[in-house]
């Protein structure tokens, strides 16, 4: 079911969904970048944004996190794979989620055993957003972890039947291709819902919405990809 181009969807009248009018002001730390391969995009603006239903949610926000710099992710850890999207115009593909109101992330998604990380990316965006029409052109070139807070943790060890500390997460920047109209954030079918909107945004903007256990992760993947956001 594609998603209408219009500044404002609405999929039913029993939710209604408020656009946030955050400015962001973040200004990053000055780091060292961490990778070396980058192309660049042509420049072209879109600042859409879709509303899906399911918005009765609770909040969970806690603080944690630090980056892995080994070639394999550690002990304790869930493997996942993390998905910058970006657009034409150099914009950032967010979705808000329905567990957690006013938090927006990148697409992201557990590796199945066997799999290859790039795959598990592409997969994931897939069942997430419906988006295929995507190529990789960089990645982070080391897993980056992140702690669940303590309520999360239990709530994914009885949702998922393993008790994990966090997720250790491999980064690919992708290019969409596509249409707009691809975008659907019923995903292809084959898993639950996880997003009830989805906007373009900038690099302060997705580190201003996303949930504090996540920005430091957040907050390296935006400093390794910067070249392609310019």
């Amino acid at each position: 079911m594609a998603l209408s181009r219009s500044s404002l969807n609405l999929y039913s009248p029993i939710c209604r969904h408020r656009k946030s009018t955050t400015v962001a002001t973040f200004l990053f730390p000055k780091h060292p970048l961490k990778v070396s391969k980058f192309t660049n995009l042509p420049l072209t603006m879109n600042h859409n944004i879709h509303f899906k239903p399911h918005c009765q949610v609770s909040c969970v926000i806690s603080s944690s996190s630090s980056s892995s710099m080994e070639s394999s992710p550690p002990d304790g850890y869930r493997r996942n794979v993390g998905i910058c999207l970006i657009n034409q115009s150099k914009k950032i593909f967010a979705a808000s989620r329905l567990d957690i109101p006013d938090s927006w992330q990148m697409p992201q998604g557990g590796i199945d055993a066997n799999e290859d990380p790039k795959s598990a990316a592409l997969r994931e965006l897939k069942e997430e957003t419906g988006v295929s029409s995507a190529e990789i052109i960089a990645e982070v070139p080391h897993w980056l972890t992140y702690d669940f807070p303590p309520e999360v943790r239990e709530k994914l060890k009885c949702q998922w039947g393993s008790d994990w500390i966090g997720q250790a997460q491999k980064w690919y920047l992708l290019k969409f291709n596509g249409n707009e109209e691809e975008i659907n954030l019923l995903g292809d079918g084959t898993e639950k819902p996880e997003f009830g909107a989805w906007k373009w945004m900038s690099p302060e903007e997705i580190l201003e919405h996303a949930v504090d256990f996540k920005k430091p992760v957040y907050k390296e993947v935006m400093e390794v990809f910067s070249p392609h956001f310019h």
